[in-house]
């Protein structure tokens, strides 16, 4: 697994070596990850001592270390990417070379191994933006920022290997992602722990562009009956079923927080704001019987909590950005 000691990768990790999807427990588990400010091995504490779990550091730009690893397994979940939109806006080299060169290296790599299994973990960024109704996975990919410009390379990478040389890859594109773990750079835990610590949080124009928001639990749950059961050449969208605008998402957290709006600061808007993002899930809940699980309410609240008990964990996070 690539990058497993990042946000969504290690609650895949975590979750695969306790048991929570029931059967198809792995009988070891290698976690690469380059551990960039984004990847943690806090993360992964609470599994650290499972003897089936072996952590690499390293590049997925790494040929000679991605082909050693890769020989050794049965099957690959590719997590690792720089994800950041306002990062790629500011400079895209790093998301290029990690997203496109660095797919190619594993998608190589598992071609010579003969892999039983590859999936790609992207994003529904790289459809763009739809004003209405819910995009399906036969959807052309139009992506606006160089972020999802790069996850799209890494996607149709990923279906020419399938296409051209039979690797049995799937893809998945998930919508965005909240919970615990999530690297304070992101709007839930920036949002949540600016506003406990009463600092001002930034909101982009007026605040109308809408997402859909999925728990990381119920996305790693589609990513795994995917790993089991996807079709080869298949991509699967994985969505959470809860639309809000920015600015409703800031209500919800102002009032879970107990601050107010005037501790919001409207900001100059992001460069090529996508407006909306919403996926359509009927491929994957007629397929594989994915159901999102997670209330938005109860995840909201949860994850609200855990970043109040956990400043252990964003704390010195936070403190190293500055």
């Amino acid at each position: 697994m690539t990058g497993g000691a990042g946000f969504i990768g290690s609650h895949y990790v975590r979750s695969l070596l306790t048991g929570a999807w029931g059967s198809d427990e792995p009988e070891a588990l290698v976690v690469l990850d380059k551990l960039t400010y984004a990847g943690n091995r806090a993360n992964l504490d609470p599994v650290r001592d499972d003897p089936r779990l072996r952590f690499v550091q390293g590049d997925i730009l790494d040929r000679v270390l991605v082909e050693r690893l890769v020989d050794e397994a049965d099957a690959v979940v590719h997590f690792a990417a720089e994800s950041h939109v306002d990062r790629s806006i500011t400079g895209a080299s790093d998301f290029v070379m990690t997203n496109v060169v660095g797919t190619h290296t594993l998608l190589e790599a598992a071609l010579r191994r003969g892999i039983e299994r590859f999936v790609h973990v992207s994003t529904d960024e790289v459809y763009g933006s739809i004003e209405a109704g819910s995009w399906d996975e036969q959807r052309p990919l139009e992506p606006n920022s160089p972020y999802s410009a790069s996850k799209a390379s890494s996607d149709l990478l990923a279906r020419a290997y399938h296409r051209t040389h039979g690797l049995p890859v799937c893809i998945t594109r998930c919508s965005n992602n909240y919970g615990p773990y999530q690297y304070p750079e992101k709007v839930i835990p920036l949002f949540v722990t600016n506003l406990i610590d009463g600092l001002p949080v930034p909101l982009y124009g007026e605040g109308t562009n809408v997402r859909d928001w999925l728990h990381v639990d119920d996305h790693c749950r589609g990513i795994h009956l995917v790993l089991t059961r996807g079709r080869p050449g298949e991509v699967y969208n994985i969505g959470g079923g809860t639309e809000l605008t920015n600015k409703e998402l800031t209500a919800r957290l102002l009032e879970a927080t107990g601050a107010g709006w005037d501790s919001v600061e409207q900001v100059t808007d992001r460069l090529g704001h996508d407006q909306r993002y919403s996926v359509d899930i009927a491929k994957i809940r007629t397929e594989l019987g994915y159901e999102p699980a997670v209330p938005f309410e109860r995840g909201l609240a949860e994850t609200v909590d855990w970043y109040r008990q956990r400043r252990d964990w964003w704390e010195p996070l936070k403190a190293a950005a500055l």
